[in-house]
């Protein structure tokens, strides 16, 4: 019997990239999971394939951005389940567009998703946190968290937001038995900003990476994994990205 075995689990984002590796993840750890994702069919044929091999799992539509959507997700959770041990605040979007041509629209989009989220559903799934004793909550920065790059002006603005209420929130719980971490992925073949990024050549952007390759999404999973089992860990960010930013 795993640390994660019986432990329940909602991850934002899980019907595709990195939210979905990191489903399979945990379920192979013996957690029960809920997939919690905007997009509906994706969704709904992950819960289904993951049924057909004995997983116990659930896929809920949730718009993060939308703090009601996200309490509904927390409740219909608890309700089914009784508690929520884990949270992988996952959900996110990118875009790339030079700044002197960003809408606010454009912006604030991306900030409702990627920041705004990351506040929703820690804030309710702390509140059951609480409840029960502790868990363990993983946001998904990003290695331009800390580095810049041309042209994503709003999502590095959320994702290094992401970073810092990432260690307000561990500082906050850890005398609660909640532990707050971040993940930070490089970029991936399946990424939310992508292959082309700032007008780079699939090539000129591999050639970044010192490991000579872009990364996968259940390299980030694992990572993830470490994360939510460590429990001498928080307030951290781990980075995954190839050596990206060992530069």
């Amino acid at each position: 019997m795993g640390k994660l075995d019986k432990k329940v689990a909602i991850v934002t984002g899980g019907a595709s990239g990195i939210g979905l590796a990191t489903v399979k993840a945990l379920i192979e750890k013996g957690a029960t999971v809920v997939i919690s994702d905007l997009n509906e069919p994706p969704g709904v044929f992950a819960e289904q394939e993951l049924k057909k091999n004995g997983a116990e799992v659930l896929f809920i539509k949730v718009n993060v951005a939308e703090e009601k959507s996200v309490e509904n997700l927390v409740t219909e959770t608890v309700n089914r389940y009784g508690k929520v041990d884990i949270l992988i605040n996952n959900a996110g979007i990118g875009g790339l567009n030079p700044t002197h041509t960003l809408t606010f629209e454009q912006y604030n989009k991306i900030i409702s998703v990627n920041q705004h989220g990351v506040f929703f559903a820690a804030k309710h799934v702390i509140r059951e946190m609480l409840k029960t004793g502790g868990g363990c909550i993983v946001n998904t920065a990003s290695i331009l968290s800390t580095v810049g790059l041309p042209e994503t002006f709003a999502y590095t603005a959320s994702k290094g937001a992401v970073l810092n209420l990432t260690k307000t929130l561990a500082l906050e719980y850890a005398d609660k038995n909640i532990r707050v971490n971040a993940i930070s992925p490089g970029f991936l073949e399946s990424g939310t900003v992508n292959r082309e990024a700032n007008n780079l050549s699939y090539n000129e952007l591999i050639a970044k990476h010192p490991i000579g390759r872009l990364g996968k999404p259940e390299e980030i999973a694992h990572a993830i994994i470490f994360l939510c089992e460590n429990d001498f860990v928080t307030g951290t960010s781990l980075i995954v990205d190839g050596g990206y930013t060992a530069r």
